[in-house]
């Protein structure tokens, strides 16, 4: 090795290839997955992003809303990619940018001219508020620090501005949507309770998800019921408008009036129960009507839970369209089962998309032989073994509790699988372990279109059935003989 002065370089350690040879094999042992199972003090590719990501996710459901990050500019950036990067679209935000100023002396300043630009430049109808590490580390007062912006006129006084507190050190996107969505709804609701008022409207918490098409299912299966609704955070417009010649920086969103009007509905549906606690729970002690919280309806029995919930809440028979649509899932279940009955498959991901995945394998006949949370608690473990008790096909599956994606990789390594279900980071085991991966959930960066495609519903389980068996099918007939190429079935 020699630099640009052409003087020879000589590295103070120098591997031997058959030292990095040993390595290399040894990462695959039982001896080696034994002390990475152990490992507590170092997280390796975890399988989830930082809280304020997914705050912004939330604030992007609501009309007219600015996401605002008060803290760095490189970390409003790095949630800007990242949604960017998953959906393909613009995912405008803002930041203060908070520099080592304001960590001694207080970001107040900066979120003050912060928001008095926002408003002159972007016109926004509410701003959300989000913190980052620095902010939530010297221990800004958000509280103080909008009511002081409205009292010294950088924004107007009735300018709706929600916040949320969202380190990035604790927690995980799933808590920072949370934290954002309970935070707006509280804001938009305040003094709009109408004791006698009722709306007939079902307020539909759709959860943190990230997939578009699931938005618009949901919508279009409560369109066949013929029943009114508000969908709180609707991104579906958000992050899947029409390209048609001009950018609109605040494209579809929930109706502001509609959102605030929310506390007067009929009833109350939570899907996703791990990604909103505290937005549920608050809703429960606030809203009128009656509310339920029930896990996304990913497969065939939580989709029937959730159509038949519907039916219940509204005192209204199942249309026969969703009847047909049950009965071609079904059909398309049984036409394909075949491909995926006993395999093998490690899913991780979101606790809610977990539930979904290994729901739908038992369904199908497969195994969730490895089922990993990056941040789980007990009681989504007891939820999981309760479905793998309750079948045949979950016998010997086991469930990962904070645990990351090289763990995954030892476990996949040492006790093999078919497949593997989650999202675009799990493809480096993958390869290593020479099987596919299924990109459902968040983020997937290397594929397109994935998010416009349903995951729930009836529809749901067609699409998944799909995209899993036809990948077996391609892998059979990339492998069979010459002979048997034209008889596969």
């Amino acid at each position: 090795m020699s630099n640009l002065l052409n003087l020879e370089v000589k590295k103070i350690v120098e591997t031997p290839p058959e030292e990095i040879e040993r390595v290399k094999n040894w990462i695959n042992t039982e001896e080696y997955k034994e002390q990475n199972l152990a490992r507590q003090a170092l997280v390796i590719n975890p399988a989830h992003a930082c809280q304020p990501l997914g705050a912004q996710l939330a604030a992007h459901g609501f009309e007219g809303t600015l996401p605002f990050v008060h803290g760095s500019q490189g970390c409003a950036s790095y949630y800007r990619s990242t949604l960017n990067r998953h959906f393909r679209e613009p995912a405008p935000a803002v930041s203060d940018a908070m520099s080592e100023d304001g960590a001694v002396f207080g970001g107040q300043n900066n979120l003050h001219e912060g928001l008095e630009n926002a408003v002159a430049l972007y016109k926004p109808k509410m701003i959300a508020v989000f913190t980052s590490c620095m902010p939530e580390v010297i221990g800004d007062d958000l509280t103080a620090f909008i009511k002081n912006a409205k009292q010294k006129s950088f924004v107007p006084k009735d300018l709706q501005i929600p916040f949320a507190n969202t380190p990035s050190f604790n927690g995980t996107h799933i808590h920072g949507y949370d934290s954002m969505l309970v935070s707006i709804l509280q804001t938009l609701t305040e003094g709009k309770q109408i004791e006698g008022r009722c709306t007939g409207k079902l307020n539909l918490v759709a959860g943190c998800d990230f997939n578009t098409g699931d938005y618009r299912e949901y919508k279009r299966i409560l369109k066949e019921f013929g029943i009114p609704y508000t969908v709180l955070a609707d991104i579906s417009e958000t992050f899947d408008s029409p390209c048609d010649g001009s950018y609109h920086i605040y494209a579809g969103g929930t109706k502001l009036d509609d959102a605030a009007d929310s506390i007067n509905g009929k009833a109350t549906i939570a899907l996703g129960p791990y990604a909103t606690p505290k937005t549920f729970g608050w809703i429960k002690d606030n809203y009128s009507g009656k509310h339920v919280s029930m896990p996304m309806p990913m497969g065939i029995e939580k989709t029937d839970a959730f159509i038949m919930k519907v039916a219940e809440l509204f005192g209204k028979e199942v249309p026969a369209s969703l009847k047909n649509e049950r009965g071609r899932a079904v059909d398309a279940v049984t036409d394909s089962h075949q491909y995926m009955h006993g395999k093998k498959f490690a899913v991780y991901g979101d606790p809610d998309y977990l539930t979904g995945y290994v729901s739908f394998l038992l369904e199908m006949g497969a195994r969730p032989h490895h089922i990993l949370c990056s941040r789980g608690s007990k009681k989504l473990e007891k939820e999981l073994q309760a479905l793998l008790d309750g079948s045949m096909y979950g016998k010997d599956c086991k469930i990962y509790m904070n645990k990351d994606l090289w763990h995954l990789r030892s476990l996949i390594m040492t006790d093999k699988v078919d497949a593997i279900i989650g999202d675009t980071h799990g493809k480096f085991a993958a390869r290593d372990a020479g099987i596919p991966l299924f990109r459902f959930g968040f983020p997937v960066f290397d594929r397109v279109n994935k998010h416009r495609y349903p995951i729930i519903g009836y529809q749901g389980v067609v699409n998944m059935v799909t995209e899993i068996c036809n990948k077996f099918i391609d892998i059979k007939d990339e492998t069979c003989e010459d002979r048997n190429f034209e008889m596969m079935r």
